[in-house]
């Protein structure tokens, strides 16, 4: 079902996907890295960058929801819309408000844990984060599987996102994916 023209994303609106989109992916990558390393100056940098990281995905990720609040994406095209079965739309709606969740829970709960495990974010060595939570050992150990798990739900949902954009561009060729390139 090819499409003549398809309305496109604002350009804001589409350099924050794609720097989120490989941010979120890299630091994901990072993170599994940085966690089997033997203690050392090196595990420790990475643990910074990634704290450093996740508060600037954390701001860009601000950034991105009050843009979509103030300039409303375009709408799915009548003709993609109809031809999606129900439980595709159901899909692509919950994928998009789990991403968006993910990207405000997952900083903020590995915020959550670093503070309740005493190691205050000092923001790229320069600018001290107030701490999310009370230093308290009981709750770190309560929090960490949630950063880990939300991790994984995140990452997990942006390749379902991913896969759903390829089979509107490899399957239905229906010219949705240009909506975002």
């Amino acid at each position: 079902m090819p499409t003549p023209s398809v309305a496109r994303y604002h350009p804001v609106a589409r350099a924050l996907h794609w720097v989120l989109g490989l941010a979120i992916l890299g630091l994901f990558a990072v993170g599994l890295y940085m966690t089997d390393l033997p203690f050392s100056p090196q595990r420790l940098k990475l643990y910074n960058w990634h704290k450093w990281a996740g508060i600037v995905i954390l701001g860009l990720s601000v950034l991105r929801l009050l843009w979509r609040w103030a300039k409303r994406p375009p709408a799915l095209p009548e003709a993609i819309e109809a031809a999606m079965p129900a439980w595709q739309r159901q899909a692509h709606r919950l994928t998009h408000l789990g991403l968006y969740a993910l990207f405000f829970v997952v900083p903020l709960v590995g915020w959550a844990y670093s503070s309740a495990a005493g190691f205050s974010i000092v923001l790229f060595g320069q600018l001290p984060l107030p701490d999310f939570v009370p230093v308290n050992p009981d709750l770190a150990e309560a929090i960490k599987p949630w950063h880990e798990l939300s991790a994984f739900a995140l990452v997990g949902l942006a390749l379902l996102h991913v896969l759903g954009a390829l089979k509107h561009a490899v399957i239905d060729r229906d010219g949705l994916l240009r909506r975002m390139l």
